[in-house]
């Protein structure tokens, strides 16, 4: 049996299908001695090497991928690095040996909320595709006059340089009656770039907040505060399989109910200790 090399390399932990396509072309990946092309297909008997490293039979088998949430805040630039010296959310990610994060999707530098990250690049691509359709729901703060023609032409479609875009839904969220600083939840089913910024703009509207929520049915514990990142567990990765129509694989150890078991507990420590305090206060 035989895969397409770049899906080989993406399982493997590398990067992206469409980033070892670029590897591919730039000549860092051999199969067995010679140099490889866009199209080579593998079975398990070829020899892969990456820039000159062969790639272990241990690193090509079906590996316990990770997939980790990360509260993003404003600020940080989803790059891996920044020549002008910015902080980027991949320096907050914990190390990895022989393996590396793939960010499935982006936030700009101004927008904070959830960040998915995989080992797994095949997931990251599938899950980022527009044809899979994965909502994304933020929360938005706009300035304005706002009325009904303005929220139904967000619903119907707005052409944009880059073509129709649209919200598949528009919630109120609350804010001030004299509408300088409105709240919203809109969705999405596509990731282009500051697509929820320029809805808003198309219709003479500010936007002065912006914040990721949800990412297909993935939303942010509150335990998790902007900076911190926690590990999904199985069940959860298991449906961003099944939402990327991927059949799923072993899911890496540390799950997400032990980390709020742990902050559950933290919290817990935390309140005693505060009792402990009012009460040698009060004793005083």
């Amino acid at each position: 049996m035989t895969e397409k090399l770049q899906k080989v390399l993406a399982a493997a932990g590398l990067g992206s299908r469409r980033e070892m396509e670029r590897w591919i072309e730039e000549g860092r990946i051999t199969v067995n001695g010679k140099p490889a092309t866009l199209g080579d297909r593998v079975s398990a008997q070829d020899r892969i090497a990456v820039d000159g490293r062969l790639l272990t039979a241990e690193e090509r088998a079906t590996q316990s991928i990770r997939v980790l949430l990360y509260n993003k805040p404003e600020g940080e630039i989803c790059t891996r690095d920044d020549p002008e010296g910015r902080v980027t959310v991949f320096s907050k990610l914990p190390k990895l040996q022989n393996e590396r994060w793939v960010a499935i999707g982006r936030l700009d530098i101004n927008t904070s909320g959830l960040l998915l990250f995989t080992t797994d690049g095949e997931l990251a691509n599938k899950l980022m595709h527009p044809s899979q359709q994965v909502e994304r729901e933020y929360s938005v703060r706009v300035r304005g006059d706002i009325d009904d023609g303005v929220l139904q032409r967000l619903t119907e479609g707005v052409l944009l340089e880059d073509g129709i875009a649209k919200f598949s839904a528009i919630v109120p969220g609350g804010g001030t009656d004299d509408g300088s600083n409105r709240w919203f939840y809109v969705t999405l089913a596509e990731g282009r770039n500051r697509e929820v910024r320029r809805l808003w703009e198309s219709q003479g509207i500010q936007v002065s907040r912006l914040k990721r929520v949800r990412y297909g049915q993935v939303t942010i514990p509150p335990v998790i505060r902007r900076g911190q990142y926690m590990e999904l567990d199985k069940k959860t990765v298991h449906g961003l399989y099944q939402l990327a129509g991927l059949p799923p694989k072993p899911v890496h150890a540390e799950t997400l109910d032990e980390k709020l078991r742990l902050e559950r507990q933290r919290r817990k420590v935390v309140r005693n200790k505060q009792q402990k305090r009012v009460v040698a206060r009060r004793r005083r």
